[in-house]
């Protein structure tokens, strides 16, 4: 572990691991998955290999198994004291970072893997892009070239589902979002039904402060957070992330005569590249350096990748 915190300055008030410090701490996890699970489970320009597996996903796993198993005891701690029954209530673990950087590839594995632990076999996985407002209120409010921005998201339909998850409900509902046709899909949702974690994974979700309608909120989405991970690179790296994702959709998704960027699919490479760089200077990147990255010392826990997208460093935040 190193002395010294960029992001902390004085008062560090994070553990520092290299690589092979955080590997060690597997300790005798077991690797659950294999490789036809992570074919499955990888996303689009991922490289993500058994070896990245192992060295950093299972003694994350290891340390949020220990911490799942001491919140339930608070929680029957607490029914003990006041005499009731414990409602079921997950354990949330919340996933932030910047488009491209591997969030999703991220969560899925997370939710592979611990789903595989005895103690907690129903892990569900929500993404925040289903709590964006629809194209048709982005247009009216003149922010569709802002969408993943803070003010983008229906926040209030986001708390009340988190409200309902820490409750105890019986189901918690969210709305299901295309990446096809770029938008919420009518009539279909997500049902949460009392799982023993929900991973939460978007762009915003460390966010805090009044994000939509201009209203001062008193709660944020954080605030029901039992862990959270901000996955972090180089802004430059992530840039050719986005970059290369783009080329592939070019050649994959923006095909499919239904995608909303079908437009796209017969640009030339140059071209390509020209409209993947302008659309990560004018949203993406700006939404990483307005929004985005100003929360990462918020999470529980930082993961810093390379420029190969494999991670080279991790930090976590002291109790």
């Amino acid at each position: 572990m190193t002395a010294s915190n960029p992001l902390a300055g004085a008062a560090d008030r994070f553990l520092h691991f290299d690589r092979d410090q955080w590997a060690a701490l597997r300790a005798a996890t077991p690797l659950t998955l294999g490789e036809d699970d992570l074919e499955r489970l990888r996303g689009i320009n991922e490289r993500i290999d058994l070896d990245e597996v192992a060295a950093i996903y299972l003694p994350l796993t290891r340390l949020l198994n220990l911490y799942v198993a001491a919140t339930q005891q608070l929680h029957k701690a607490s029914a003990a004291f006041l005499g009731t029954l414990a409602p079921k209530v997950p354990y949330v673990i919340g996933v932030a970072g910047s488009v491209a950087v591997g969030k999703s590839t991220f969560a899925r594995i997370l939710q592979a893997l611990l789903a595989r632990w005895p103690d907690h076999p129903k892990v569900d996985l929500v993404t925040t892009d289903g709590f964006l407002h629809p194209n048709r209120v982005l247009e009216e409010r003149g922010i569709m070239n802002r969408k993943g921005f803070p003010e983008s998201y229906d926040t209030r339909r986001l708390l009340q589902f988190l409200r309902d998850l820490k409750s105890g409900a019986p189901e918690a509902t969210a709305p299901v979002y295309s990446h096809v046709v770029y938008d919420i899909v009518d009539g279909e949702e997500v049902v949460v039904r009392q799982p023993d974690i929900v991973i939460i994974e978007g762009l915003n979700v460390l966010q805090v402060g009044a994000l939509t309608e201009g209203a001062a909120f008193t709660e944020f989405v954080s605030d029901y957070f039992d862990f959270s991970i901000y996955i972090d690179a180089d802004i430059n790296d992530i840039e050719q992330f986005y970059v290369q994702r783009f080329l592939t959709l070019c050649d994959t998704v923006f095909q499919n005569p239904d995608s909303f960027f079908q437009h796209y699919a017969h640009l030339t490479r140059e071209e390509a590249i020209e409209t993947a760089r302008y659309i990560w200077r004018e949203i993406n990147g700006k939404n990483l350096r307005e929004n985005i990255e100003p929360t990462k010392t918020r999470a529980s826990l930082l993961l810093t990748k390379g420029s190969d997208h494999r991670v080279t460093n991790v930090q976590l935040r002291r109790l």
